[in-house]
């Protein structure tokens, strides 16, 4: 071949080469990332009406955030009904009181929490020092094997833990109960991000822009129930369900300013 023609060749291929390569890596910077979309949690001064309140307690609005009212006859929960939320990414902006403060971020709730509306189940009888008699603990745990009042997310969805406090089981970020945290949060006073992302039946916890969880039901070394309180592990949940805010006992004040939702990005998540 002849040795100009070779090279006017290969600057041809070179070229168009380096320009194909060049107009792919343009192609995927040029793919934005779905944009946020917020939840709408404050509506003249109150919470939106687009949340609908299930078992004790309350949220109440406080400089512009919602947080908790914790009642000591027992949990609530605050569930947005307008929509079911499934593969998706979820922006939680929020803070405790303090490191130990209770709460969570509940997701793939079943369709029937929106039948538990006025239907708050057992309630908590405390003495003058807020001890829990044995009978109406009796009660509560009777109440909530039937899952009545807030008890039916508990074993019709997953509860993404808010707990300083707990143990890698039971701390911020985990599933509660079912999958563990790499990294234990023990932040107080101050506001931490936490996305949650639901991926066909799996989940995915960042808190502070880390990794901090992965969750898999399908998983073999998913741990048995050890209390009565955590979750039933047998119903399956659904990949599409409700999201719900949980007040728990009093002296757990959690604020939320911020729930976020978007599309999962391109590509998905591993």
């Amino acid at each position: 071949m002849n040795l100009t023609k070779h090279h006017a060749f290969s600057t041809i291929v070179l070229t168009a080469t380096f320009t194909c390569g060049l107009s792919f890596v343009r192609g995927a910077e040029s793919t934005p990332e779905p944009a946020w979309r917020s939840l709408p949690l404050i509506a003249d001064g109150k919470v939106d009406p687009g949340w609908m309140h299930v078992g004790w307690g309350s949220f109440v609005v406080d400089d512009g955030a919602l947080r908790t009212e914790c009642d000591p006859k027992g949990l609530g929960l605050l569930v947005y009904k307008k929509e079911r939320l499934g593969n998706c990414q979820i922006r939680v902006v929020f803070k405790t009181k303090d490191a130990k403060s209770n709460s969570g971020v509940y997701v793939r709730i079943a369709d029937g929490i929106l039948e538990q509306d006025g239907q708050p189940g057992a309630a908590f009888d405390r003495d003058a020092a807020g001890k829990i008699s044995d009978a109406s603990m009796q009660k509560m745990k009777e109440s909530a094997e039937r899952e009545e009042g807030p008890w039916f997310a508990v074993h019709r969805g997953y509860e993404v833990q808010i707990a300083g406090g707990g143990d890698r089981f039971h701390g911020t970020g985990s599933i509660y109960s079912l999958a563990p945290v790499s990294d234990v949060s023990k932040k107080a006073g101050e506001w931490q991000t936490m996305i949650v992302t639901l991926a066909g039946n799996r989940i995915f916890v960042d808190l502070d822009g880390k990794r901090i969880t992965r969750f898999d039901p399908a998983s073999p070394d998913l741990p048995s129930r050890k209390q009565w309180h955590e979750p039933k592990r047998e119903p399956k949940r659904a990949e599409a369900g409700y999201l719900g805010l949980q007040n728990h006992d009093p002296g757990d004040v959690v604020w939320f300013k911020e729930l976020s939702v978007r599309p999962l990005p391109p590509g998905g998540m591993k």
